[in-house]
């Protein structure tokens, strides 16, 4: 969660050691970082304690969650921790808007569409999940700003990598680059076995949800305390696209295939080539160890993508570079189960070309074309190794 802060020239910090130049110190008042009046620069007397008036940037699922918690928290009169909260969220092909829209609306909550973000007074602005680089001059109009999350990249990477811990960082904001401010909070948790990108979105929101709440009601204390981040142990994640859906059957084992489901599966179903038709497939699941001993796999060589449709249990079984995963439904111009897609394309294929071997009737990769434009690069910092 970020925090837009101005930036002011401070003094020097105790102990900062002697013989240094001035620092530039981000601090959460205006007054107490050297612009003089206790004002902001434009006149307005900014707050030094709740209630703050919050202006939210947001869009998705995992920053809908953090719009409920601040909006709980204006609702609850007797802790005066809010006193105005706004919505500011990208425009959308859908009528009903992205899920924050959607929040906003139904909570009568003043919403905008960037680059509109109204022309009222505000005291913090929040920013989660929003994928929008905010100008300086935009980050300038808050004496405080909150950002949260990287948005939903880290999240797929943590599950993508196979991750232990994961978390959530509660950082300031500074212009003209994403997530390098100092951190205000941060608390790591531990990954569960085998859970999806959707699944750990959830736990996640929660618990960000939970800390902006937390250092709102202590936030000139919290940026006073920020703590630089480390320049050791920051990856930068390679782009998440449809080309990242294209499974590689040479190279990938069945653990990183179905890391992959499970990151990127709800959003871009994995991909893959048959006879020159692209085919997603839908529903992912392991293979019993039992089912490998069957003569199908142990009498004949398989290479990497050769598909075998097993009738007991109703899956497709497809060889990958050190084993088999198993597939329930595929899609090809419509969704298939495993055994409609063995009735109508396999069994017909083996039954016409009796005599060409099994492996030409394989799933091959998909190789799309390199995009160049409209697809983002998504950093990720890992709190923990």
């Amino acid at each position: 969660m970020r925090v837009l802060v101005r930036r002011c020239w401070g003094p020097r910090p105790v102990g900062g050691g002697a013989g240094r130049g001035p620092s530039p110190q981000w601090r959460a008042l205006a007054g107490l970082s050297g612009c003089p009046g206790g004002e902001d620069g434009r006149g307005t007397r900014v707050r030094e304690k709740p209630p703050w008036r919050v202006l939210f940037f947001g869009t998705d699922q995992f920053s809908r969650e953090a719009l409920r918690a601040l909006h709980a928290a204006r609702e609850n009169k007797e802790e005066e921790l809010i006193e105005k909260l706004e919505v500011v969220t990208v425009p959308s092909p859908s009528p009903k808007g992205l899920p924050v829209k959607q929040y906003a609306v139904q909570a009568q909550l003043p919403v905008y569409e960037w680059p509109d973000v109204g022309s009222g007074e505000y005291d913090v602005g929040v920013v989660a999940s929003f994928g929008r680089l905010l100008s300086e001059a935009l980050i300038l109009k808050f004496p405080y700003c909150l950002p949260r999350w990287r948005g939903p990249a880290p999240i797929i990477h943590t599950v993508l990598h196979g991750d232990t811990i994961t978390g959530v960082t509660i950082m300031q904001i500074r212009p003209k680059r994403f997530d390098v401010g100092p951190i205000l909070k941060q608390e790591t948790i531990p990954v569960p076995p085998k859970s999806t990108a959707k699944e750990l979105e959830v736990v996640l929101s929660r618990l960000g949800a939970s800390m902006l709440i937390s250092v709102l009601k202590n936030l000139p204390e919290s940026l006073n305390n920020g703590r630089q981040q480390p320049t050791e142990g920051v990856t930068h994640a390679p782009k998440i696209s449809a080309r990242t859906s294209c499974i590689k059957w040479e190279e990938q084992s069945s653990e990183e295939i179905f890391r992959l489901h499970r990151a990127i599966g709800n959003i871009i179903p994995l991909q893959t080539l048959w006879m020159d038709n692209t085919i997603k497939l839908l529903d992912l699941v392991e293979v019993n160890s039992s089912v490998l001993t069957d003569p199908k796999f142990t009498g004949q060589a398989v290479i990497p993508g050769s598909i075998i449709y097993h009738k007991q249990s109703q899956k497709l079984l497809v060889c990958c570079k050190d084993g088999w995963i198993g597939v329930r439904s595929v899609m090809l111009k419509k969704t298939l189960t495993a055994t409609d897609f063995y009735n109508g394309y396999l069994h017909p294929w083996h039954q016409k070309n009796s005599q060409a071997h099994p492996s030409q009737c394989r799933f091959q990769t998909l190789r799309l074309p390199t995009k160049k434009r409209g697809e983002k690069i998504v950093a990720m910092q890992q709190c923990t190794k």
